[in-house]
């Protein structure tokens, strides 16, 4: 019979001697810990590690552990308990942290054997999560959860939808996350054509595919895009740019789910979900005559509209995190973190190329930048800190420092969308502390 494993603890503590004292003796009562001294650095092992219970100071050199408590449920992380030591007269802190989920707390000076008994009943009554399944989710906003509801709900019904939204807001990946959940684990193709990059005399081929000898060139059979994506989906991009003339011959091939090959005669069925994607107004272009008020109706049955990214301010940090992650995985280097400034930065940019100029702004830096925390000069090439103030327009230094504090703390309630017990916590400061600071500096909370 295999002996039941120890519980697997998470420690948080900078000081060395407390450290070494806690790993000591938790390792005599028979657990398994291990022991991080940068909030970042159990930031990344939480996410993945399925520990029983995390113990953590508040106070640590990077970022507060309240701090890091509020950022694991910010990505999406379900966090195992926390229990909190503090000190330095921040029990009102610690009290803020129950109410926001936090498991238990301990001030300094505490009882050790009183520690380990709170830490062994955290265990008791926490079983680690299993590894999350590998999904596609859309983003933490609620307006791309809506989308993500919508989808499950198409998944097994759907066989046309239509997608719209600017360039870069994520279509192709909306509709790989349909076809996932559709397929529901299932090998099926997913294939992916964008209609305004293939010229008009070659599209028909394309989608149809052609028989040997069809045109000068065509030195043996082909099947098109409709004929790969059998059993499973095509994703028809930039629909809006499809070739008038060939629109029609789209039409009838949807509607039939039959194709013939450029130089068949054959009717070739096919079954397959089609998706559409488009960042056009498809209405306008029927009513300037060069989209088909048919073809139009035939794809519109089930529209989904993806919001800009500048209008889900949530999603801007959680996506950033993630292609922080997987540029780290893909160069093998040092996990990234973004500093408080570089997250502001971020939250402050209008992005009008969404989440594709997101993605190429968060490359650019890791492969730019050595340090281990992003800063907005390596974000931004051209970044510049509106939230300083103009040194000579201001006037005395009590005056500028006045500024500077309404101006971070003005910014810091934006990114958390004015809640002001998380406002708080990235501040490193009371909720109390904080509703002083903004009467004094004259700022209106969020109604």
């Amino acid at each position: 019979m295999n002996p039941k494993p120890s519980p697997k603890l998470c420690l948080v503590e900078d000081d060395e001697i407390m450290g070494e004292s806690l790993v000591d003796r938790f390792r005599l009562e028979g657990f398994d810990i291990e022991w991080h001294r940068r909030a970042a650095d159990a930031h990344r092992a939480i996410g993945r590690q399925g520990y029983h219970a995390v113990i953590s100071d508040i106070r640590l050199p990077d970022f507060a552990g309240d701090i890091l408590f509020a950022r694991l449920h910010e990505s999406a992380i379900e966090p195992p308990p926390f229990l909190f030591i503090t000190g330095h007269g921040s029990i009102e802190r610690a009290v803020s942290l129950l109410k926001a989920g936090a498991a238990d707390y301990v001030t300094k000076p505490f009882d050790l054997d009183d520690l380990v008994l709170k830490v062994r009943q955290l265990c008791r009554n926490h079983a680690p999560a299993p590894p999350a399944p590998v999904s596609h989710p859309l983003g933490l906003s609620p307006a791309m959860q809506r989308v993500e509801a919508t989808l499950r709900r198409l998944a097994t019904h759907a066989s046309t939808l239509l997608i719209t939204g600017e360039s870069g807001v994520g279509k192709e990946h909306v509709a790989q996350l349909l076809h996932d959940m559709a397929c529901a684990g299932r090998e099926r193709p997913f294939v992916a054509v964008n209609c305004g990059a293939i010229t008009e005399s070659l599209i028909e081929a394309e989608l149809f595919g052609h028989e040997r000898g069809a045109f000068t060139g065509a030195a043996r059979q082909r099947k098109g895009v409709f004929e790969q994506a059998h059993g499973g989906t095509l994703f028809l991009d930039e629909i809006g740019d499809m070739p008038f003339a060939m629109q029609v011959k789209l039409l009838r091939a949807m509607q039939d789910r039959r194709i013939v090959r450029v130089g068949g005669e054959t009717a070739v069925p096919v079954d397959l979900r089609i998706i559409c994607a488009t960042n056009q107004d498809l209405r306008a272009r029927v009513e300037a005559g060069t989209f088909r008020e048919d073809l139009y109706y035939r794809i519109n049955v089930v529209h989904v509209r993806i919001p800009l990214l500048r209008d889900r301010p949530e999603d801007i940090l959680w996506f950033a995190r993630r292609f922080l992650r997987e540029f780290s995985e893909l160069h093998g280097g040092e996990p990234r973190t973004l500093s408080p400034a570089a997250e502001h930065a971020l939250l402050a940019y209008p992005w009008p190329g969404n989440l594709r100029e997101l993605r190429h702004c968060i490359e650019r830096a890791c492969v730019l930048c050595g340090a281990a925390e992003l800063q907005p000069p390596d974000l931004f090439e051209d970044w510049r800190d509106d939230r300083l103030p103009d040194a000579r327009a201001v006037g005395t230094l009590d005056q500028y420092i006045r500024e500077c504090e309404r101006r971070y703390i003005e910014g810091t309630l934006a990114h958390c969308s004015g809640h002001i017990m998380q406002a708080a916590a990235h501040l490193g400061i009371s909720r109390k502390n904080l509703w002083e600071k903004m009467k004094r500096l004259g700022i209106e909370a969020a109604r």
